[in-house]
């Protein structure tokens, strides 16, 4: 069965946004294993905190993650006579929420205790601080990523069911 229209249109949006969202996550992840081993503290610190690394990570990508929870799930509204390609889009959907959720739980703590840090000495809570940020970054790609693949099944099942 072929696609068209507004549903096509639809499906390659839902696609970009959910793609534009798990690429900077992935990028955390990729980036992890040396911020983790090989930084010191101090270039850790002033890289993440204080010379804003990841603004546009907030002025940009909480708009996309917000985004790549609604277009997918519009998408499954679309497609809610479209068995099984509605349960796919519904789980992707269910995935990127809880890719938002993980956020709020492991790392929007982080950054409140990151934004009380003054330059000086490393702060007695860094190491858990620092763990607690990188690893709620990789919990969120877990989620995100996840939540890609089944929107890609979703895609390829739209028609076959």
């Amino acid at each position: 069965m072929r696609i068209y229209g507004l549903l096509l249109f639809w499906s390659v949006l839902t696609a970009t946004i959910a793609a534009l969202s798990l690429g900077p996550s992935f990028a955390h992840v990729l980036e992890s294993a040396p911020r983790l081993i090989r930084w010191s503290p101090a270039l850790w610190r002033e890289a993440t905190v204080f010379n804003g690394q990841f603004l546009l990570f907030a002025i940009i990508g909480a708009p996309l993650d917000v985004a790549a929870v609604a277009c997918p799930g519009l998408l499954a509204w679309l497609l809610r006579e479209d068995r099984p390609a509605f349960w796919f889009a519904l789980a992707a959907t269910l995935l990127y929420a809880l890719s938002l959720v993980l956020w709020f739980v492991l790392v929007k703590p982080a950054n409140n205790v990151l934004a009380t840090w003054m330059p000086g000495p490393i702060p007695d809570d860094f190491e858990a601080m620092r763990l607690r940020w990188e690893s709620g970054h990789m919990a969120v790609t877990a989620a995100k990523a996840a939540g890609f693949v089944s929107l890609v099944v979703a895609l390829l099942s739209i028609g076959r069911g």
